[in-house]
């Protein structure tokens, strides 16, 4: 499969495009508009519209809307024009530095990072996004070879970060990380050995068992028995056995995991090692809560998520990014979680957070895909539906345009780029301020408030001064948020530490005082290894080990 060039900005900072869970790994120039810049794309082109080509333009910038792998679905959007100090008149002159790679590895070596000078361009205070249509392409030299841009119409950026040109080890940070996810996208559908059912709706079963001369019903059975525990074919009673025979001599399997391991905290909560089809295992983790009267809550049982096998994002404080990346889950991989926790606890799921192993964000679409089956088939609201993410490019602006009514959970961390950037390398790729535009958008579309995680570190950003800042950082932005603080719970083999109880009540009261809304996520499930960033296998030595898959 082709790669698409990437573009990073040099004088500024960098910005990463979409990662587009389509055929490639399709990548907007960091001149482009982050909801629908130009894309430097070689394949897709059925997807995104027409290819850009060498030298080509076109004025209407469009995104796929909804479900992404429609090609006739899409909204055109519009984008402010450049600021005009930033870039000179006629032909820009700007200098540029290409790395490439080597020829090892799966990346092409024409893999191409182009450096353009840039001004972080503001939304105005109304928070309406201007009508100019992008113009013409702009050219950057680069000694006897060249590469054609977007037009550097608006591409957020922070102000503060103008440090002059990444260095070799923050490019190859980025640069693995675009390559675990298109080597996610590209194999990230591992149903090639047969016909999956679960996730299917019931005209797709229907259609199925048509096809071996049943009536059409027989598709709702299959439904039915899927959504009532069925592990195997021959779980569900109602089928005739000729057609059981005919499904399983066709290679169809109803797509439920093995659960591998399992393992309960004395609070109750619920540690669950899933093997796929493929031998590979991810975790799932079912928190469950009483009824209180004094605390005025309902009894309710929470299902924490994995939408990857590993994660590429490598956070500092996390276990899972310890462990390496093998690929994205898909669509039924994710619903199979959620019934899991339900079988085992004989208790309706009544919450679902995308906060297991793996960037949700970075397998936007199987994540949607997910969010609407539990909708639908589990009859679990939207609103209980939360989406954590340290943020991708064009990603968030592409959730707020699915128009899920999920919650989304940025995990920001910090308050300024510059610390952003210790706690998350992937953060070098995505500006804070730019993060901060993009929740801003997301809000306008949705009118669904977002949440801010920081996750605490004894000395790292849990002081006062800290708390401050991100209550200034969330006041200038004049969103409609709400800040859930963590404190950090240990992982083996870590420099951090846990921070104080005292510390972070002070963290809290500070946010109050300053009117943002703040809540402590009690850590749960610490003895079984199970709660947040405690998602690592610890029952192998190698995360990312094929087990042995079962005939």
């Amino acid at each position: 499969m082709k790669m698409n060039r990437i573009l990073i900005s040099n004088a500024v900072n960098l910005s990463l495009r979409s990662f587009a869970p389509q055929r490639s790994c399709v990548c907007y120039a960091a001149g482009g508009d982050s909801a629908g810049g130009r894309r430097i794309s070689k394949t897709a082109s059925n997807v995104y519209g027409q290819d850009s080509g060498r030298g080509s333009s076109r004025n209407d910038q469009t995104l796929n809307s909804g479900n992404d792998r429609s090609s006739s679905s899409q909204t055109s959007i519009e984008v402010p024009p450049p600021p005009t100090r930033s870039w000179r008149k006629g032909q820009n002159d700007v200098t540029a530095t290409k790395i490439q790679r080597s020829n090892t590895g799966t990346l092409p070596k024409d893999l191409a990072y182009t450096v353009p000078e840039a001004q972080y361009q503001k939304i105005h205070s109304s928070r309406q996004v201007n009508t100019t249509s992008a113009s013409s392409s702009t050219r950057i030299e680069m000694g006897n070879s060249s590469v054609v841009t977007a037009d550097p119409t608006w591409v957020p950026r922070n102000p503060g970060v103008k440090d002059g040109p990444w260095n070799e080890t923050d490019l190859r940070i980025v640069e693995s990380a675009v390559q675990d996810a298109e080597t996610a996208i590209r194999i990230s559908k591992i149903d090639k050995e047969g016909f999956v059912m679960l996730g299917r709706s019931a005209e797709e079963l229907s259609e199925l068992v048509m096809k071996f001369g049943q009536p059409r019903f027989r598709g709702k059975q299959l439904l039915d028995g899927l959504l009532g525990g069925a592990h195997s074919i021959n779980d569900i009673p109602v089928i005739p056995k000729q057609l059981k025979k005919s499904l399983k001599a066709a290679g169809v399997r109803t797509g439920r995991s093995i659960i591998h391991h399992s393992v309960e905290a004395p609070d109750g909560t619920r540690k669950f090692l899933l093997q796929q089809k493929d031998g590979r295992v991810v975790e799932c983790v079912g928190i469950p809560v009483t009824a209180s009267e004094e605390l005025g809550r309902q009894e309710r049982l929470t299902v924490c998520v994995s939408s990857q096998v590993g994660c590429p994002m490598r956070c500092t404080f996390c276990a899972t990014g310890k462990g390496g990346f093998a690929r994205n889950l898909s669509p039924h991989e994710i619903l199979d979680q959620v019934m899991t926790v339900q079988e085992a606890f004989q208790q309706r799921v009544s919450n679902v957070v995308f906060m297991g192993m793996g960037e949700p964000l970075l397998n936007i679409q199987s994540v949607k895909d997910a969010c609407k089956l539990i909708n639908e088939q589990l009859g679990i609201s939207a609103y209980n539906i939360t989406i954590s993410t340290v943020g991708i490019p064009q990603a968030i602006y592409r959730l707020g345009q699915a128009k899920l009514r999920a919650t989304l959970a940025v995990s920001i961390h910090a308050p300024n780029q510059a610390l952003r950037e210790k706690i998350i390398p992937s953060a070098k790729a995505y500006p804070l301020e730019a993060l901060m535009q993009d929740c801003v958008r997301y809000y306008d579309l949705t009118g669904r408030r977002v949440t801010f995680e920081v996750t605490l570190l004894a000395g790292v950003n849990d002081q006062d001064e800290h708390a401050k800042e991100l209550a200034a950082l969330l006041k200038r932005h004049r969103l409609m948020s709400h800040v859930n603080v963590i404190a950090w719970n240990p992982v083996d083999e870590s420099e951090f530490k846990r921070p104080s109880g005292n510390r972070v009540m002070s963290f809290k009261r500070i946010l109050d005082e300053a009117g943002i809304p703040t809540s402590i996520r009690m850590s749960r499930g610490l003895e079984a290894a199970a709660a947040c960033g405690q998602l690592r296998n610890q029952h192998q030595k190698d995360p990312l080990k094929l087990f042995a898959v079962p005939t």
